[in-house]
Parts: C-alpha cells; sequence; structure tokens
C-alpha cells in the first residue's frame, strides 16, 4: 500500500514539476530528518539560496526539515520513485537497498580526522562510490558532513564490560550491528525521530550520535552521561532523483551544481563549529555528565571493536575495506 501511494505522489510531483517553463519554476523538493539548526539542515538552506540565485529564480528549493515529509526508511523509496527530488541520507542507509559498500564509513575508528575523510570522499574512492547509486536511480551530489560519534547513556560507559546488555539505538547498517554486539550491547534499528522519546520511556538505554544531533533533538535532556569516543563517523550522502537530474536543461543543472558545491563546502566548514558548540551548550545543561577516556580506555574500546572488520569483510568487501585503510592510513586490521 504504501509504495502505492508513493507512485500516485510520484506521478503528481512529476507532471507538476516537470522541465521548466516560462511561467513555472522548476522544483526540488529536498527532504531530510534532522533539525534546521545541524549542519546538515544549514547545507541544505544554503543550497537553497544560491540554487535559486544561479538560476535566476528558475529553480525554486523546498527544504523539509525533521522528517516531515518521510521518516528514515521511507525517504530513498520515495526519491526513487520522484515524490521528492533530493535527499542526503546518511551512508548507512544505502546498505538497506543494495549498495553495502558505503557502510566501509560505519566501521569503528576507520577515520581518524576529518582531514582524512576530505581525502577519501574528495579523491577517486569517493568518486566510485558515488557512481555505484547510478544503478538505483538516483544521482550522487556531494558529501556531507555531521562529525564523530560519542556514546550515551542512563549509566557511565567507561571499557568495554560496561556496555554489556545494554539496548542501544542504531541506524539500519549491518556494520552498526556488528559493532555494538562486539561489545555485548543489544542494538536496536530506530528511526532518528523517534530517539528521544525512545530514550526518554526506556525502549533504549543509549545511542551514539554527533553532539550536534544529540543537543538540537534534546537527548541530553534524557541521557545521564556521555562518553567522548569518535569512534565512528556520520556523514551524509546527497543524492538527486537521476531522472529528474538528467531531464534538467544543461544550464540550470550546471547552476545547480555550482550551488551544491558551495554549499557543500560551507556545510562542511560548519561541521566542526557546531559540534563544538553543542559539546559546551551540554556541559552548561548539567543535565549529562561528559566522560573523557584515559589513553588506555581508549585503547581498550578499540581492541574490542576490532572483531568488527572481519565479521563484515564479506558485506562490505575485504577490497574496499583495505583500500579505504590505505587512503586513511588507520592501522590494519
Amino acid at each position: 500500500m504504501r509504495k502505492l501511494v508513493l507512485a500516485a505522489a510520484s506521478i503528481a510531483a512529476l507532471t507538476l514539476i516537470g522541465p521548466a517553463s516560462a511561467q513555472s519554476p522548476v522544483i526540488i523538493k529536498f527532504s531530510h530528518v534532522v533539525a534546521s539548526d545541524t549542519p546538515k539542515g544549514k547545507a541544505a538552506e544554503k543550497f537553497k539560496e544560491l540554487a535559486e540565485k544561479y538560476t535566476d529564480g528558475k529553480v525554486k528549493v523546498e527544504i523539509y526539515p525533521n522528517s516531515t515529509l518521510y521518516k528514515d526508511k521511507e525517504e530513498l523509496e520515495a526519491l526513487q520513485l520522484g515524490a521528492v527530488q533530493m535527499l542526503a541520507p546518511s551512508n548507512s542507509k544505502f546498505g538497506p537497498i543494495g549498495i553495502k559498500e558505503f557502510e566501509v564509513f560505519d566501521l569503528p575508528y576507520i577515520l581518524p580526522d576529518l582531514a582524512t575523510l576530505r581525502k577519501v570522499t574528495d579523491g577517486p574512492l569517493g568518486a566510485r562510490l558515488l557512481k555505484l547509486l547510478d544503478s538505483k536511480g538516483m544521482t550522487g551530489l556531494a558529501y556531507w558532513d555531521n562529525g564523530f560519534k560519542e556514546m550515551s547513556a542512563n549509566k557511565k560507559l567507561i571499557s568495554p564490560v560496561d556496555y554489556k546488555g545494554v539496548k542501544f539505538r542504531i541506524q539500519s547498517s549491518k556494520v552498526l550491528e556488528a559493532q555494538f554486539r562486539a561489545l555485548g550491547s543489544i542494538p536496536q534499528v530506530m528511526a532518528f525521530g523517534e530517539v528521544y522519546q525512545a530514550l526518554q520511556t526506556g525502549v533504549v538505554d543509549g545511542q551514539e550520535n554527533t553532539w550536534s544531533n544529540i543537543y538540537t533533538q534534546k537527548m541530553h535532556e534524557v541521557q545521564k552521561y556521555a562518553t567522548v569516543t569518535n569512534h565512528g563517523y556520520i556523514g551524509y550522502v546527497v543524492v538527486v532523483n537521476k531522472k529528474f537530474w538528467d531531464g534538467l536543461s544543461a544550464d540550470i543543472r550546471a547552476n545547480c551544481e555550482k550551488a551544491m558545491k558551495e554549499a557543500t563546502a560551507f556545510g562542511n566548514g560548519q561541521s566542526a563549529k557546531e559540534n563544538d558548540d553543542a559539546l559546551e551548550a551540554i556541559k552548561k545543561s548539567g543535565k549529562t555528565e561528559i566522560i573523557t577516556l584515559t589513553p588506555e580506555q581508549d585503547a581498550a574500546m578499540r581492541k574490542a571493536m576490532e572483531p568488527v572488520y572481519k565479521d563484515v569483510a564479506s558485506r562490505v568487501g575485504q577490497p574496499l575495506i583495505d583500500e579505504f585503510l590505505k587512503e586513511t592510513g588507520a592501522a590494519s586490521h
């Protein structure tokens, strides 16, 4: 039934949108699941501003934040059907639709810093991964940062043993499932917009996220402790419906690409600052105790998660993992 509803919506959308005419602008519906005052939210607003400016109003971008159009699981299906034109899903979202290679970004401690990440996403490896999206009816336009993930729960998380039996909310990713199982935790897939209530009511005990997501979703208000782990990365791939994108006139597409390039530089430049500011705001709130690990405690966490690489090699692809490790300079596994 859901597919039929989306199919009907896509027909309506394509009928209304179509190529640009002298009378009506091209409408790009850009849906995402986070708040407007996050790195992704601000980058989306910047793209809207620049795309409308560079096309002299021939393009109108409608931004739908906070899952107002579609929830996590519905987004990509809606895009493939043409009911929405643009999304910025996290890397994890592509595994369930058959592009498992993007789950390499979910491997714990594979990206030591943002400079190394840029080396991957701006290089041939990043471009090759984007090309994989063509087969699913979408075009990959850019990589957007959110930042590095921290752990939070209603108990102190210091050593691997502290994670045993803890119910953690995760995105739909086999790599993230393997990560928490390696720690003895119970992973539970859940839509981003449902996390606050699940933490508040005890459906789950903890979660992993960036400081900006934790703060803007008020998760810190329902989590007693947060541990600075920087164990994983949350990033997004900006994708557009391929049929829609290919159908744009060359000049409109070129101007949208220019807008996207500048919005990407803007958003990625904001990411680290947003997370730093969010951490300070969480500290000031006094609602969550921030735990910093010693070098020995950090090493114990890394060692506990090493088996994840072997567990998911057959899914993600060992050659891709090796290539990624070579690019990032991370320790071999």
